[in-house]
């Protein structure tokens, strides 16, 4: 008997379990080796699952919607047709799989589970004679007809999206056959890449007496807070004169350039000359990161927190760094952040001064050694060096640390040269 088992990935390092979001294939439908056939939710992102077996999906234990533990059998391929009743069979006894006739060997994670295809990994929308197509795509265009062989993907390296097949439908016609590795010529309109449309998540109303069950996300920030109740925290606070920087700010607004970026960066840069705040714990001492990798916190539109990073913060330009920024929180949204996007990050940013919050805490982040919280510039009336009174805009930020690597004069020091960046040198940020 040759019937294999779909196992549930472990798609982050802090993964524990992960939600069905839709199959792309359906029982008794062939699949090949390396093609996709299901599309997992995990604690931060969605991600395409490729089976290493070729034959046909028997039988599909998990559905979609419901969540399985990571390591656990989600699905049945049988190499035959013939073997699918006995995969059913097998599934309804609650038996496992045999991989081979004779007695299987240990085989690691990566090897017998089912593994997600990243978009990056694919030059084109035609690798090795596989189509890469979001689900979304795949079943929209059956719906309305279209072709996929002859579609030239808008989406991340190729990849053909939602928006791609509807363009398509709206023309009314089907595009010439588009070579594998042909160039795009310079002269033709190119879509700008666009993540892969994700399937929605229900909203559920609030009523009183009901108790809503956490999402993904919600789950995975629960898991990591408490993680971070271990950790002897304290927390300074400092108030910075944002006057220059909110003029470099309106003078460079218009090229694109985002005050998230920018206070991104004078973090970076003031952390080159604090490497303990850029440093973490661990049990064989403090551990000091090579590179200033800036997480910054962003809510999810369905529940949730995400923190996208911002790598080697210090040594991008501002422009280059916005642009980043602006891609990375629209495939966050998207749940399309490949692992590395979203957890390298060695400081972590948490601004809620856009809802005009003065001042709050943060809580520390489970890997790192400091969290700065960032509240509302505001107007305030200040004593100014001459000894007269002046208006100037100022917003509080407090940092949270590990005491076990990081003191207070450590954090105080940082702070004050932070400020002292913002206040008396923001156009430097632009260098």
């Amino acid at each position: 008997m040759s019937i294999h088992e779909v196992f549930m990935p472990a798609l982050s390092s802090t993964m524990t379990e992960g939600k069905i979001v839709s199959w792309v294939k359906s029982p008794g439908d062939k699949v090949e080796k390396g093609e996709t056939v299901v599309v997992v939710e995990s604690d931060k992102a969605d991600m395409d699952v490729e089976t290493f077996y070729e034959g046909f999906l028997a039988h599909i234990i998990v559905e979609a919607g419901e969540t399985a533990s990571v390591g656990s059998a989600i699905a049945f391929i049988a190499e035959t047709e013939a073997e699918i009743e006995q995969a059913k069979s097998l599934a309804n006894s609650g038996g496992a799989a045999a991989t081979t006739t004779s007695s299987p060997e240990p085989v690691p994670a990566t090897a017998s589970a089912a593994t997600p295809a990243l978009a990056s990994q694919n030059g084109s929308n035609h690798k090795e004679g596989r189509l890469v197509a979001s689900p979304r795509a795949r079943k929209l265009a059956k719906e309305l007809k279209v072709d996929l062989t002859t579609l030239q993907g808008s989406g991340p390296h190729g990849r053909i999206v939602a928006e791609d097949v509807e363009a398509l439908s709206n023309k009314g016609k089907q595009p010439a056959p588009v070579a594998p590795a042909a160039p795009i010529p310079t002269s033709a309109p190119v879509a700008p890449p666009a993540p892969r449309t994700p399937a929605p998540t229900p909203v559920v109303a609030a009523v009183p007496g009901q108790i809503v069950p956490l999402t993904t996300f919600q789950n995975a920030v629960v898991r990591n807070m408490v993680a971070t109740i271990s950790v002897p925290v304290f927390r300074v606070g400092y108030t910075i004169t944002t006057d220059g920087l909110d003029k470099l700010y309106k003078q460079i607004k218009s090229k694109g350039v985002t005050m998230t970026a920018l206070l991104a960066k004078a973090v970076a840069v003031t952390l080159q000359k604090h490497p303990l705040l850029n440093a973490s714990y661990s049990d064989q001492g403090i551990v000091y990161h090579s590179d200033i990798n800036i997480s910054v916190a962003v809510a999810m539109d369905d529940g949730g927190l995400i923190t996208p990073v911002l790598q080697n913060a210090d040594a991008v330009d501002i422009y280059s760094l916005s642009r980043t920024w602006k891609s990375l929180v629209e495939r966050a949204r998207a749940k399309q952040l490949q692992p590395q996007e979203y957890n390298s990050g060695t400081f972590t940013l948490s601004n809620l001064g856009m809802f005009g919050i003065d001042k709050f805490d943060a809580i520390l982040p489970p890997g790192q050694g400091s969290i700065l919280a960032i509240g509302a510039s505001r107007p305030q009336v200040v004593a100014t060096p001459d000894g007269l009174f002046g208006v100037r805009q100022q917003m509080q930020v407090n940092i949270t640390s590990d005491h076990r690597i990081i003191y207070g004069a450590h954090a105080a020091a940082f702070l004050q040269d932070l400020a002292k960046l913002i206040e008396t040198n923001p156009q430097s940020l632009t260098l």
